[in-house]
């Protein structure tokens, strides 16, 4: 009787150790029993079943190593050296170019220009073409772009606008991975462009295209060749709602580098940005400047953002943002009209509106500066987006010339952020914001007091502690406190 019941408790035993669970894909939240959603990332559809461990330790067989360690001073690095594609504002976000064997996500919104971008960037790849200045076209090489959402002949079309045929560029309209890798196979090309990585399954895994299951089979399948040949590897990805790379987050872990790409679509101005870069920095931006013969880079955007250069407009200040490392300027325009709201309006483009209301509640009481019954509008010049707190000040300033409706005086252009006491903070790489403020013809610069500024030629710099300050600085109407004279070079 006694080795009956042992026999069963042992079988239970084995069996409750043997019961699947249950994993989050997203997250790695674990359950016993499944649910629609996940109880820790709360994302729909990611808990799949995962089958339990088995019982005591698991053991791996020792294999023989295919080549020694080797000590790290005498490994050959020429093979990691990064190579250009031909497109400098790519290249910088890259970190000088794409790393052989490197698998690249581009990331972005549908119709921002992903497509666009990266056929001229095959093509230049390609054809050996390169708009480096003073740099020489390189050897031609083989490409091969493969596309999941378009036919074959569509995109011949758009390569045809944009003068993207080259004929090492080789074209493939293909949704199955391993159709994809046999044309990779018989290729063997030094360029490969999936786009996109959503539209393309895998026989070998249930599921529709776009879901994780596939999704990440795609893509370990993709950096596995990529990683076994040398060979650099581009993949386009889409976005959800809130602009997050669509799939499982592991296949942003898995690329060695993510750029979003960013743009609105009432606006030709496009950004990349490096959110992971394995190979180089990632506080780099790529602008370009998106039209219908195709896509350009832009190494000096600053005058798509500015419409009075040096004039003094009423409702209008200007300033300089930080857009990684590369300084912006950009136009702040205000329009301050009487209300006959009860809650006049606050209306905003380009900047955060609870940004605005702070900065009005601040300019009331401690500039005594009072539009309570006054509808206020504030927007930036050429669809730019102010996220940093350095236009602070500027956006105080054009407010107030504009409910004042007097200019600035000519030539002035201001940084600093203002904070919930009237004060004005020091921000970040002042010298490149006035060094890039003089290149554009500004000469008065008012900026926050304390900070360690150096002697820009032919700007005048006002430091100010205090809003008050500032303003009476800004208007030409007050001079520097004693023992912080303007500086003029």
């Amino acid at each position: 009787m006694t080795s009956t019941s042992t026999s069963s408790t042992t079988a239970k035993s084995s069996k409750r150790g043997t019961r699947p669970g249950y994993r989050c894909s997203e997250c790695g939240w674990t359950t016993a029993k499944w649910a629609g959603r996940c109880g820790e990332c709360q994302e729909w559809g990611t808990v799949t079943e995962e089958a339990a461990a088995a019982a005591g330790p698991r053991t791996t067989a020792v294999t023989p190593t295919r080549s020694p360690a080797r000590p790290i001073g005498e490994i050959n690095v020429e093979s990691a050296r990064a190579t250009p594609t031909g497109v400098a504002e790519f290249d910088r976000v890259l970190g000088g170019g794409i790393v052989p064997g490197a698998v690249v996500l581009l990331a972005g919104e549908p119709g921002v220009g992903k497509s666009t971008l990266l056929l001229a960037v095959a093509s230049n790849v390609a054809s050996g073409a390169t708009d480096l200045p003073g740099v020489a076209a390189s050897a031609p090489r083989t490409v091969l772009y493969v596309t999941g959402e378009e036919s074959a002949g569509q995109v011949r079309l758009r390569a045809e606008r944009i003068g993207a045929l080259a004929p090492g560029l080789l074209l493939a309209a293909e949704t199955d991975l391993a159709t994809i890798l046999g044309h990779v196979e018989a290729v063997d090309p030094d360029l490969l462009v999936v786009d996109s990585v959503q539209t393309i399954a895998s026989a070998q895994v249930d599921g529709a295209p776009g879901g994780v299951s596939q999704v990440r089979e795609v893509a370990a399948s993709l950096i596995a060749a990529a990683k076994g040949r040398d060979l650099p590897v581009v993949l386009v990805g889409h976005v959800t709602k809130d602009g997050s790379v669509a799939g499982p987050r592991t296949l942003e872990h898995l690329v060695d580098v993510v750029c979003q790409f960013e743009g609105d679509r009432h606006s030709r101005l496009r950004l990349v940005r490096a959110v992971k870069n394995r190979y180089g920095p990632t506080d780099e931006v790529g602008c370009f400047d998106l039209s219908e013969a195709g896509i350009v880079g832009l190494a000096d955007p600053s005058g798509l953002f500015l419409s009075h250069t040096g004039i003094g407009v009423p409702g209008t200040c200007t300033s300089v943002t930080l857009e990684g490392r590369r300084p912006l300027a950009l136009e702040i325009q205000a329009l301050v009209v009487p209300s006959s709201l009860a809650n006049p309006r606050r209306t905003t483009s380009g900047i955060d509106n609870s940004r605005l209301a702070m900065i009005l509640a601040v300019m009331h009481r401690h500039a005594g500066v009072r539009v309570v019954d006054q509808d206020v509008y504030v927007s930036t010049i050429g669809g730019a987006r102010v996220s940093e707190p350095a236009a602070d000040l500027a956006i105080t300033l054009a407010v107030l010339s504009a409910r004042e409706n007097e200019g600035l005086p000519p030539g002035t252009i201001a940084f600093g952020e203002v904070g919930l006491a009237g004060d004005i903070r020091p921000v970040g790489g002042l010298d490149r914001r006035l060094g890039e403020a003089a290149r554009l013809g500004f000469t008065r610069a008012v900026v926050p007091r304390g900070s360690a500024v150096k002697p820009v030629a032919g700007m005048t710099i006002l430091p100010a502690q205090h809003l008050g300050e500032a303003v009476e600085l800004a208007r030409g109407a007050a001079r520097p406190a004693p023992g912080h004279t303007a500086t003029e070079s």
